[in-house]
């Protein structure tokens, strides 16, 4: 009978404690810590062991005791190391560059200067600029140059970079009277003929679209057709083209910004695959974050300026990818040999502006050209 009692004891002791050890175990599942639970169910069976041994007394099994709870604790952490190791380890997020470091006129800019001064000064009917994050140090050195010296916050003022998609609808809104952006998609075009804006496109530059890798994946270097191949779907893992046996995971930026119409273009008539939401990224440098995490150092790739990735983001963690063996430079660019290059431009859409016109054609002057080139892009017509 006092066995019976013993064990009843320990039961309701042990059932006492099961609903604290349960709402501990709901918490840390609805925090997105649930790779905590089999600590918490290694410790609450360790508890029910113990509470046994000390209402039997059964002190001179106590070596199996602490072995098992060794053992069920050791076993919690195969499952829990992992998950903790992911959740601390640090990741670049879908987060925007710091244009602030480029705005003009401020005392640490990197926005670069003339040598001299400007041949043209703009002081009153200032046009409004908006445009791609990519090209906001070259507007920005513009105004540097042109623009009376003054604040131009860059998501309020007559300096703004609202990224390619918005800036095309505030174009075509009549918000803005010039853009800085790469070439319109589609649904752009289509945008300016319903409001019966024409687009005028004036090349002002170039600049390489590149594609790239986490820096741990072993390719270096992918052919257009096998780039082509991975985009539409038919190439689904890297051991086909000279990569280890994984799976590829290949992320896209959303429609209508200035990096996926670069790859619409250079996909051509080829289908591009359409990828699951989570592999969508709305910043430039959200890719680029996914693509140099940890996580994703086996199998991601993705796609971007050469300049933004080079010099806005400096991402160390990832590996710009040779097209047909040659490397995405400055020079090979202006040589015509990196094979996937486009030029950028100073877009209009029919500004009553008295100085648009005079300002872009001092922009594809020597001293404008000189600004792209110093900024670290390519000049127009070379």
């Amino acid at each position: 009978m006092k066995t019976v009692w013993g064990i009843l004891s320990v039961l309701f002791i042990w059932a006492l404690v099961f609903p604290i050890a349960g709402i501990a175990a709901f918490f840390l599942y609805v925090s997105n810590q649930g790779y905590f639970v089999p600590l918490v169910i290694a410790a609450y069976l360790s508890f029910g062991a113990m509470l046994v041994m000390a209402r039997f007394e059964l002190f001179a099994y106590k070596k199996y005791f602490w072995f098992g709870t060794a053992a069920a604790i050791a076993l919690s952490l195969v499952f829990t190391i992992p998950s903790v190791y992911e959740k601390t380890r640090p990741t670049i997020t879908d987060v925007q560059v710091d244009l602030t470091e480029y705005q003009p006129f401020e005392k640490s800019t990197k926005a670069v200067f003339l040598e001299g001064p400007a041949s043209l000064h703009i002081q009153d009917d200032l046009p409004i600029i908006d445009g791609a994050t990519a090209l906001y140090p070259i507007y920005a050195a513009f105004v540097q140059s042109v623009y009376p010296e003054k604040e131009y916050p860059p998501y309020d003022s007559e300096v703004m970079s609202n990224r390619t998609g918005a800036a095309y609808t505030n174009l075509i809104d009549g918000k803005v009277d010039i853009i800085f952006v790469s070439g319109p998609s589609t649904t752009q075009l289509n945008q300016a003929e319903n409001a019966g804006k024409e687009l005028k496109l004036t090349p002002i530059g170039k600049e390489a679209f590149v594609f790239f890798v986490n820096s741990k994946n072993p390719v270096t270097s992918l052919t257009e057709e096998e780039i082509k191949g991975i985009y539409s779907g038919k190439i689904t893992n890297w051991k086909d083209v000279g990569g280890k046996d994984v799976e590829i995971r290949a992320f896209q930026r959303p429609e209508n910004s200035g990096s996926q119409t670069a790859l619409q273009q250079f996909m051509g008539l080829t289908p591009i695959m359409k990828p699951p939401t989570e592999d969508v990224m709305s910043l430039m440098g959200g890719i680029i974050g996914e693509v140099s995490d940890y996580k994703n150092h086996k199998n991601a790739i993705g796609y971007t300026f050469r300049y933004y990735s080079t010099q806005m983001v400096k991402n160390n963690k990832i590996r710009l990818l040779s097209v047909n063996g040659v490397e995405p430079t400055v020079d090979t660019i202006r040589s015509g040999e990196y094979p996937i290059t486009s030029e950028f431009y100073a877009v209009t859409a029919g500004s009553d502006n008295p100085h648009v016109e005079a300002f872009i054609e001092w922009i594809l002057s020597d001293e404008g050209q000189e600004i792209i080139e110093k900024t670290g892009y390519v000049p127009v017509g070379k």
